[in-house]
Formats: C-alpha cells, structure tokens, sequence
C-alpha cells in the first residue's frame, strides 16, 4: 500500500515539474493580456459584420485565458454590443481551446510541436466556424443594448473610480484570479493522471484510443460534454496517453475537451440560435476529428522526442531536476494561496464573493444565479446588471452562486431577464427596503 501511495505521489509531482514552470511564465503573460486587453477593449474593436471581425476575434481569443464557462459572459457582452454571430462563435470556439499558460504548458508537457499545433487548431477551427456562420447567416437582425462602465475589481465587487492597470493589477491577476479560477480543475486533473499513471497498465486502452478515427470520435466524444479548462486538459491527456492513446487522439481531446462542455452548448443555443450552435458544436467535433488523424499521420514523421506520446512515455522513470521540483513548489504555492489566501489577510487578496460592505443603498434584491465558475462569470453579469437603470452597485459571490443588486430598482424582473440574456438561470431569494 505504501509503496502505491508512493508512486502516485512521484507520479503527480513528474507531471506537476514538468508544467510548472512553463505555467508560471504563463501565468505572468496572462496578466499581462489582462491588463492591456480588457473587456470593453474587446466589444471596442469586434463589432461588426463580415469576416474581418471573426478573424480579429480569433486572433485575440487564442490567446486569452479564458474558459468555456467564462467566455460565455464575454461572448454576450460582444453579441450584444453589435458583434455579428459570425464573430461570436469564431470567439467562441477558438478562445476556450488555448490560453497563453495552457500554450506554454503544453509545450512543457507535451513537446514543442504540439505545443504550436494546438493553438493553430484553434486558429483554424475558429476561422472556420466563423466563416460557416457567415454563409448562413445571410441576414443578421442588429442587437441593441449599451453596457455601463465596467467598474468591479475583477472579482465581480464593485469598486470606486478607475480600475487600477499597473503593476500589481498584472501580479494579481496573474498569481491569484487566474489560478483561482482553474485551482481545482487543474489539481483534479492531476491527481487522476497520477493515478492513471500509477495504477493502471501502459497501453491499456491502445486498441480503443491508440490511432484510427474510432480513437479520435471517441475521444472528442468524452470531451464535448466535459467542463474541463484548456490547462487542466493537459494532464488528463498525459493520462490518456499512458493508457494507449494516440498523440492524434490527445489532441482530439485537448481540442473538445476545453472547447464545450453541456452548459455551454445549451447557452450558446439560447445566445446565437439553433444554426449557429449547430454549426459551433460540429466544427469542434469535426476539427478535432480531422486534427487527430493527420497530426497521427504527422507524427510517424517527427522525431520521437518532439511528439506527446515519446515524451510522456519517457517521463514514467524521471528524476526531477531541483528547478522543476522549485517551480513545482512554488506552483503549489500559488494554487493554494489563490484558493485560501483569504484566511491569512484580506488586503491584496479577497475572497470571491466577498464585497467590502455597501452601506447607504436604499434598496437590495438578492438572487441566486446558476452557472458562474469563474471571475470572468461575474465580471460579465456585473457589467450586464449595472446597464439597468437604477441599479448602483453589484456583488456576486460565485461560491455561493447569488448576487445582490443595490440601488433604486423596485421589480426583479429586469433583473432575472438580464441574467438569462447571459445564458444563466436566476430566481429571486430576498429583497430588502433599508430605511432612507
């Protein structure tokens, strides 16, 4: 039993040494996005009929750290502020599959060349899927609707005057939001690829997932309806690989996987229509399908040492240099400060969901709102409910799942229709009239 607790343990810490540092670089990047690229920098310049704005939006969505839940918000806020379907879901599908720190861990992980091919695939798939709209979205019905100005504090708290765009804004972001948002994905999906690794033979499943185009539907077929974020896919797929899976096959999953998950499918439905979601669920399916085979096909011609399936098999005797065992550390570190740093202070850090106290409104509505996992959730239903007239100020607390809306706002209705514009479900829980 000790000797198993053992290799479990030296599994999770190979594949965790492996990433860390090419993480923690993207963690720094991602940041940087966060701070030059914000929101209403983005409904700025992707508005816009024809394919100009799609191949825009995919360029920027590659690189964005943002999931399939948190992109939903995101993708609203452009559709809404005139964005044609086309670029919506060209955003849409391209955006979820990468992220500057899954790029780069990728590549840690998994080699340099599928580290250049997975955002190209999300390039690809994006451009794509946005053209396809295109052509059959003859006419497009123009959105209405104006967006207050964003002032949260990239928790969905709401917060006085500018937001802050130095320094400590690309620190914060970098090493406490994002980490927080894919903390628990990413430890899961480590924790499962150690104890494939460890507990079930090599090439269990080679027959059923090790090349062909049964492996790849197979595996886009578990990742569809999974919720698993573009950096925790990555050790899911290391598992996969140990069990016999193809680097076609790996690359089917790391494409669908992040791409979709069932709650996004069916607000996606409800956000561009039926065609378009058709359109967006089938060129994810389709483009990992074909990605899978003729990167397989692609792989008989590399060397053994720049492809998934060499390097992973290669990593199952490995003696951690001491700078990944640090970068492992200090990866460990963060994960767990961005989840629990709230119990040591409250000054740089805050809680999700723990707004500073609001005092002098006259009137709150508080409701319960299903669907939020991330910050970029509550930043786009705290933009979305601050263009409602008599609302001053939101708080959202997304562990819980609830918001309160502040202000001078007597019906809930406007309220609970401006979430489902968002793709989320809402009801009311309580509502307060303070005294004057």
């Amino acid at each position: 039993m000790v000797n198993i607790l053992v290799t479990i343990l030296q599994e999770i810490i190979t594949v965790t040494g492996h990433m860390a540092p090419y993480l923690l670089f993207g963690f720094g990047i991602a940041g940087i996005l966060q701070v030059a690229m914000p929101d209403t920098w983005l409904q700025k310049h992707l508005g816009g009929p024809g394919l100009k704005p799609v191949l825009k939006g995919v360029l920027l969505g590659v690189p964005l750290p943002l999931c399939s839940c948190g992109v939903i918000g995101v993708s609203a806020s452009l559709r809404r502020q005139g964005a044609s379907r086309a670029a919506v879901t060209g955003f849409l599908i391209a955006t979820p599959q990468t992220g500057v720190d899954s790029i780069l861990a990728t590549w840690g992980l998994l080699g340099p060349v599928l580290g250049v091919f997975r955002p190209i695939i999300a390039f690809v798939t994006g451009i794509a899927g946005g053209a396809a709209v295109s052509l059959v979205e003859k006419k497009e019905e123009a959105c209405t609707g104006e967006y207050g100005k964003v002032e949260t504090d990239g928790g969905g708290c709401p917060v006085g005057g500018e937001v802050k765009r130095g320094l400590m804004e690309v620190l914060r972001y970098g090493f406490v939001v994002l980490p927080r948002d894919i903390a628990r994905p990413l430890a899961i999906g480590i924790v499962l690829s150690g104890l494939m690794g460890a507990l079930l033979p090599q090439d269990l499943l080679a027959p059923y997932i090790g090349g062909g185009i049964l492996a790849m539907v197979m595996m886009v077929a578990i990742g569809i309806p999974l919720y698993v974020c573009a950096t925790a896919s990555i050790p899911l797929a290391v598992g996969f690989i140990h069990l016999g899976a193809s680097p076609g096959a790996a690359l089917a999953f790391l494409i669908a996987g992040p791409a979709t998950n069932a709650a996004t499918v069916a607000t996606v439905w409800n956000l561009l229509g039926k065609k378009a979601s058709i359109i967006y669920v089938g060129t994810v399916a389709v483009g990992g399908v074909l990605s899978g085979l003729f990167f397989d096909m692609l792989a008989r011609y590399l060397p053994a040492s720049l492809h998934g399936l060499e390097r992973m098999h290669a990593h199952g005797g490995d003696t951690m240099g001491w700078f990944n065992l640090a970068a492992a550390f200090l990866l460990a570190v963060i994960l767990l400060y961005s989840r629990y740093g709230h119990l040591l202070n409250g000054r740089w850090f805050r809680k999700p969901g723990q707004c500073p106290s609001l005092e002098g409104d006259k009137r709150s509505i508080e409701f319960a709102v299903s669907g939020m996992r991330c910050e970029n959730c509550a930043r786009a239903l705290t933009r979305e409910l601050k263009s409602l007239s008599g609302v001053e100020t939101v708080a959202i607390n997304i562990e819980k799942g609830t918001a309160q809306v502040f202000g001078t706002l007597n019906d809930p209705e406007p309220i609970l229709q401006a979430v489902q514009k968002l793709g989320y479900k809402s009801c009311v829980l309580e509502r307060e009239i303070r005294p004057v």
